[in-house]
């Protein structure tokens, strides 16, 4: 069976690298599934999960917080502002950012940023969703 290098690096270092047969992430544009031998290109990412199907049958899972995608032939590279892998994921954390996220949203101050609560509020429903495999 085929398969592609994936590669995702946040400015904190490398997250995840590995063989895979299957990637599958969300672009602006929709969700995107990538085999190897895809052509080449370049994507914008959202927040959401990288799914990397594995040869031997099992699946990685790795919650993004935006970036891009490059793909080639043989490689496929994500550049993400942050990324964790499934295991590494602290749930306890991510559910005191949704708490905090849902406050201000409701709170409904004027001082408060509404397009910056939405976005931490969903990179911590990214998060805990991956965690708990709920994608």
């Amino acid at each position: 069976m085929k398969t592609v290098t994936v590669s995702i690096v946040t400015p904190d270092g490398p997250v995840y690298d590995s063989e895979v047969t299957m990637v599958v992430a969300k672009t602006v544009s929709g969700e995107m599934g990538v085999l190897p031998g895809h052509i080449p290109m370049v994507a914008p990412l959202t927040i959401g999960a990288v799914k990397l199907k594995k040869e031997d049958g099992s699946t990685d899972y790795v919650a993004v917080s935006g970036g891009f995608i490059e793909i080639r032939p043989e490689k496929v590279s994500i550049l993400a502002p942050s990324a964790e892998d499934a295991a590494s994921i602290d749930v306890a954390r991510a559910k005191e950012a949704l708490k905090r996220a849902e406050g201000r949203l409701e709170g409904k101050k004027d001082d408060i940023d509404f397009k910056r609560a939405e976005l931490a509020l969903k990179r911590a429903l990214n998060r805990i969703n991956v965690h708990e495999g709920n994608i």
